[in-house]
């Protein structure tokens, strides 16, 4: 089993109140959901480095989108989308 540790985290009683709650409707324990939680953010946090990191990486090597094409594309994207 791997090591836990185990630190505090100050809430105000409203987002508690809310934690046990949603702890208590599924069933689980405020340590769950804390842990998920922490999980997402970490994961979130990693996915969007890499792409800052590739994104440089293209930009260095001069792959870049004119600024007209881009604007173009988003504004054509837009009125598609608004246009269903």
């Amino acid at each position: 089993m791997s090591e836990k540790n185990t630190f505090s985290v100050r809430l105000d009683p409203e987002k508690r109140k809310k934690l046990d709650s949603l702890a208590a409707s599924m069933d689980r324990p405020r340590s769950y959901l804390v842990s998920e939680a922490i999980d997402r953010y970490l994961d979130y946090h990693a996915w969007k480095l890499e792409c800052v990191e590739e994104g440089m990486a293209a930009a260095d090597r001069g792959d870049l989108v004119d600024h007209d094409v881009l604007f173009r594309d988003l504004r054509n994207r837009y009125r598609r989308q608004k246009s269903r």
